[in-house]
């Protein structure tokens, strides 16, 4: 079993949003010493503890209430008795941190030429960037503001990414495109925006596999070709076309949850 600081450095570099919460302070009778600390997702407690029990679940609670409204700190100071309904006398003193929240996460597959370009495009704009490619030769050419993972099996990784990461699918070719695709449609969540390099062809092709594997056709939302139709076929203009849809898309999603009356 991974040590919390282990577990920390993991869901971090994942990209994949969580809480770590601290018991700075423990006064009286309480579940756990000061210095305890936790990991919460929005599945729930993932790694360590703060004391068990009612405190630990509204403790919880609280965490995963912090994911939701991307809130990025928070500390409290709870009596066990009148503020969360345990019969002993003590108090405690909780730090909460917010990690990978209030950013815009932009996660691609394949570290390529294209990769390359786009990384450098996308370190000048306000966004997190996570590359996951096999190859350590190509991982290493990455800007060191991006988040860089070597994996053997890059579709494995999919289920750890935020819900609301922008995925682009840039491998070497259709044959690790597609199980990188089929581990981002067999998911319940959904990712706002999925591009895909490649022709109108290749995105027929992607389509019809993805179906015969048991997809439902009305799932597969993906933009491919990728990118806005502008440029020519130079990395640094497909990185720049697809820079362009990125926010294209970023701000028609971001208009689209402001109330009409609010944009007035």
């Amino acid at each position: 079993m991974s040590t919390y600081f282990e577990r920390f450095a993991q869901l971090a570099t994942s990209g994949r949003e969580f809480v770590s919460v601290t018991l700075v302070d423990a006064v009286g009778s309480t579940p756990q010493d000061a210095g305890s600390k936790m990991i919460v997702t929005d599945q729930g407690l993932d790694q360590g503890t703060v004391g068990g029990g009612r405190v630990e679940a509204q403790a919880i609670t609280l965490a995963q209430q912090m994911l939701s409204d991307k809130r990025a700190t928070q500390f409290v100071d709870w009596n066990l008795q009148t503020d969360v309904g345990m019969t002993c006398g003590g108090r405690v003193r909780l730090y909460f941190e917010a990690v990978n929240v209030a950013d815009w996460r932009i996660v691609i597959f394949g570290a390529g030429h294209v990769t390359q370009a786009l990384a450098r495009l996308l370190t000048t704009l306000p966004c997190r960037v996570t590359c996951i490619d096999p190859r350590a030769e190509w991982v290493e050419q990455l800007p060191p503001e991006i988040t860089r993972r070597c994996e053997a099996d890059p579709q494995s990784l999919v289920g750890e990414l935020p819900g609301d990461a922008f995925v682009l699918c840039m491998t070497q070719g259709h044959a690790s495109d597609l199980p990188v695709l089929r581990a981002i449609y067999g998911l319940e969540r959904k990712f706002p925006y999925v591009g895909v390099i490649g022709s109108q062809a290749k995105a027929a092709r992607l389509r019809r596999e993805l179906i015969a594997s048991g997809i439902g056709a009305e799932r597969l939302d993906f933009h491919c070709p990728v990118g806005l139709p502008i440029g020519t076929n130079h990395p640094a203009e497909i990185a720049l076309s697809i820079t362009a849809q990125l926010v294209q898309v970023r701000d028609t999603l971001a208009n689209a949850e402001i109330p009409d009356q609010a944009k007035t």
